[in-house]
């Protein structure tokens, strides 16, 4: 028999050397050497993994990107070809896509009329939260995919009960990041590292995203107004904007490379993450858990499950109430100060929570068992 192939798609090169959540995991999942990719499709980027074979196109030009808007199968054409230079028409193939929603129904359509469609087990693994197609597009897009990755359950029920009918197989693969990375300090290096960054409050609270109204920095530095007392008592810590902020006790970081964001997070004992959208995970929560902080995040989207829903953090039932944050940050800093300035809702299970060498075995068993359905077919 011959071996069943399993070809990633990407629409970004891979390794991805711009951050982003999902990118940056796959960096990690693909230099490991422990994944089961035959092929990448993919543009030319400026490195390749080595015992990969790489399908590679040239992204469409400005001039393309115009004439693509009104015949939009035409802009998978570079994919397509890529893919022709690969597939073997008696052969098998996983065909393992990431976040790259337009581009399901015209690869169902390409292999369909091109070859056997029961040679082929698509994987779309889904980083969003809410409905992607609500019209004419949605039973195209379904009726593509074999498998379905959501984020979290929530977003699955989500989907669930928004179909009538969703007959592909689903799972749930939770975003995840590299535990040996992002983790607690103890006391006395958490004091050290405070040292060395010149943070001297008692209490320091940190914001980390991009700056997008939807990631709710106003918010919360009209939060920040109502419950900051001095300096000496609290500080927040933005990470990620350049802009400046002429706000007291208010400290801006800019933009941070992933390899040392973790200090940050390590330093700090309250996260906040006033998400005003419907978040598929937020990696950042994730990673502010693990270094020990005490989260305070939005009830949104994917959120309250990164959460434990309530387990790990608090949750605010109306992110846009200011109100609401003040109330819930002033009864988290009293709760602290009382567990001896430690955070209550941390557990040394939080180690291994969300870690990337877990997800990796995951994923790799999700491959090799729509192998095992592509066999039985």
């Amino acid at each position: 028999m011959i071996p069943i192939k399993t070809i990633l798609i990407c629409q970004y090169p891979l390794p991805y050397l711009k951050i982003a959540s999902w990118t940056t995991m796959y960096n990690h999942y693909l230099r490991s050497g422990y994944h089961p990719f035959d092929y990448i499709v993919c543009p030319k980027g400026e490195e390749e993994i080595p015992n990969v074979v790489y399908a590679n196109f040239t992204p469409a030009s400005s001039i393309d990107k115009i004439k693509n808007k009104f015949d939009n199968k035409s802009r998978f054409n570079p994919y397509f070809e890529a893919l022709d230079a690969i597939i073997k028409p008696d052969n098998k193939y996983v065909i393992h896509i990431i976040d790259h929603s337009g581009i399901i129904a015209p690869l169902n359509d390409f292999i369909s009329e091109k070859y056997n469609r029961t040679n082929f087990y698509v994987q779309y693994y889904y980083q969003g939260f809410d409905i992607i197609f609500k019209d004419e597009r949605s039973q195209s897009f379904l009726n593509g995919i074999d498998e379905l990755f959501f984020l979290t359950e929530l977003a699955y029920n989500h989907y669930k009960n928004y179909y009538n009918e969703l007959t592909m197989r689903c799972g749930v693969m939770h975003n995840a990041t590299d535990s040996n990375q992002f983790y607690k300090l103890d006391t006395q290096e958490k004091k050290d590292e405070k040292k060395k960054l010149h943070i001297t409050s008692k209490l320091v609270f940190i914001w980390c995203s991009q700056d997008r109204p939807k990631k709710g920095l106003q918010l919360i530095l009209d939060v920040w107004n109502r419950v900051f007392t001095n300096v000496d008592e609290m500080q927040l810590i933005v990470v990620g904007v350049e802009k400046e902020i002429d706000l007291e006790g208010v400290v801006v970081i800019g933009r941070v490379p992933n390899k040392e964001l973790a200090k940050y997070y390590q330093i700090s004992d309250f996260y906040l993450f006033p998400s005003l959208w419907k978040e598929g995970f937020g990696i950042v929560l994730a990673e502010a858990l693990k270094c020990g902080c005490y989260c305070i995040a939005s009830n949104q989207g994917g959120i309250p499950e990164v959460l434990g829903n309530g387990e790990y953090g608090k949750l605010i039932k109306n992110p846009n109430f200011i109100d609401e944050w003040v109330q819930t940050i002033e009864e988290s800093i009293s709760e602290y100060k009382t567990n001896n300035f430690e955070n209550p809702y941390y557990t040394t299970n939080f180690k291994k929570l969300y870690d990337i060498n877990v997800w990796q075995e995951k994923m790799n068993l999700k491959i090799e068992n729509a192998k095992l359905n592509l066999e039985n077919q």
